[in-house]
């Protein structure tokens, strides 16, 4: 019964777009905008409803939190002295990260510690449990997270209300899979009565933010994954060569991209529609000429979040070389984490740093005066980067260790090379592989069209959107729901 419903709240649904979807915006803008506690209560509740058709147990977790929160806030504001603030800034921190340790990391905490005892003969160290995973919790955390921590710099002040925060929290375009919001920028808009904004404008703009996020999801990552799953499930990957391994990572490339810069698209447009601005979360990050590069295009709210709330705090690049290095490797490796419980995760985050250090390192030889300038042309830059991106992305997408080591061997020609692979995975798999290239290394970023209330551009969206409606099919979860 859960599975069933769980399918019913998806943006890319015919429940949301024609059911939720429209009751939620006329009653937003019939009735509850002309009084701030009537927006807000209703934003909450429809955001509350929605958040509840995915696990209704788990809405408790984040009311309980946003009631500490508000709490505790004003608290910390009110502190004295450092000491006092430090003391209720952990009330939200053990709150936050402990809601965030425990369904996110006790069952691969315990499968570790399981088994490093057994290889001394002392079973079942930790008991597993069977703990779910509250979607959205790790964007959640973070939000709330930024509100204490700001509050203890003394950079926002408390919430006005309950209604305040909980609006902020759990505002349903982002509470699933972002973008990450802070509550300095967002709380404004949350007080300003959203019929000052000019309706036309914001109108036309969600809608071309919500459908083109739609077409990435539906139209280019829906398609290739229906390619690539079947060979990557299971032990189906041992049989991928170099032709096939290439094909598969480059497929889960793209559709990573298209489906989770598609998501971010429609909590964008969807945010307009309610007269809210949602933060950009993607800038072409397939066109990025450096891993510096990438990571300020890539989830950009996260890569900022990390930024501001862990790698500053570590003490940045404050305190010499080697600290330096230290920090940013520990913050790409927590933010590996961040993603899951699984040493692939952990991995992927070490990779990254590894390479940021090494950017970092290697723009200090400044090779611009010297004879090897030549490696910096951005063609040449640009392809590098990109394939250093996709050896990461094996590491994300593989289950185990062993599967990653597999598919890089793979990658590297060392299973061979598998011709059969090319007319294995079809000619409409190289044509979706294709149209994936060009639209993320070519293609101009959602956020670079100007779209204006026009006519010609009301028929194509239309019909864009009728194209993505007729392809929707069987329903199919973000990729970034699990993290």
């Amino acid at each position: 019964m859960r599975a069933a419903t769980l399918a019913r709240m998806l943006f890319n649904s015919y429940e949301f777009i024609f059911l939720f979807l429209p009751i939620v915006l006329a009653v937003y803008w019939g009735l509850a905008t002309r009084q701030r506690n009537w927006r807000l209560l209703w934003l909450t509740l429809a955001s509350y409803y929605f958040y509840a058709f995915w696990n209704y147990q788990f809405l408790a977790l984040i009311i309980a939190s946003t009631l500490i929160d508000y709490w505790v806030g004003p608290k910390i504001y009110a502190a004295q002295n450092k000491r006092a603030r430090q003391l209720w800034l952990s009330v939200s921190l053990l709150s936050n990260l402990g809601g965030l340790a425990f369904f996110k990391y006790y069952n691969f905490t315990a499968a570790q510690l399981n088994g490093f005892g057994a290889i001394f003969g002392l079973a079942h160290l930790a008991p597993v449990l069977n703990v779910a995973l509250p979607i959205g919790i790790s964007f959640t955390a973070f939000e709330s997270l930024s509100y204490t921590i700001d509050l203890y710099r003394g950079q926002v002040k408390p919430a006005r209300d309950f209604l305040a925060l909980a609006c902020f929290v759990s505002v349903f375009p982002r509470m699933i899979a972002g973008p990450i919001i802070r509550y300095a920028p967002f709380a404004p808009q949350l007080e300003r009565d959203p019929r000052t904004r000019p309706h036309a404008d914001d109108a036309m703009t969600g809608i071309y933010f919500f459908v083109v996020g739609l077409a990435k999801k539906v139209l280019v990552a829906d398609i290739i994954a229906g390619y690539i799953n079947p060979l990557l499930a299971g032990n189906a990957y041992l049989q991928l060569g170099l032709i096939g391994s290439w094909g598969v990572m480059l497929g889960y490339t793209f559709q990573l991209y298209f489906d989770f810069s598609g998501y971010s698209d429609m909590a964008v447009g969807l945010g307009k529609m309610l007269g809210l601005d949602l933060p950009r979360n993607f800038n072409s990050p397939y066109q990025a000429v450096s891993i510096i590069d990438f990571w300020r295009r890539w989830h950009m709210t996260l890569s900022s979040w990390l930024r501001d709330y862990l790698y500053i705090p570590l003490g940045g690049s404050r305190r010499g070389e080697f600290a330096t290095l230290r920090n940013l490797m520990l913050t790409m490796a927590l933010g590996g984490l961040w993603h899951g419980a699984n040493w692939t995760f952990l991995i992927w985050g070490v990779y990254h740093g590894v390479w940021l250090v090494l950017n970092h390192q290697t723009a200090k030889l400044h090779l611009e005066t010297t004879r090897l300038k030549f490696v910096l042309h951005p063609a040449l830059t640009r392809a590098t980067t990109f394939i250093l991106v996709v050896f990461g992305w094996t590491l994300f997408r593989s289950e185990t260790i062993s599967m990653a080591w597999y598919l890089w061997r793979a990658m590297l020609g060392l299973h061979g090379v598998d011709w059969g692979a090319l007319r294995a995975l079809g000619y409409g798999f190289w044509a979706m592989l294709a149209i994936g290239f060009a639209l993320s290394m070519f293609a101009p970023d959602t956020w670079d069209f100007k779209i204006t209330p026009r006519a010609r551009y009301a028929v194509a969206l239309g019909l864009l959107g009728a194209v993505c409606v007729l392809m929707l099919g069987q329903r199919s979860p973000f990729l970034y729901f699990q993290f």
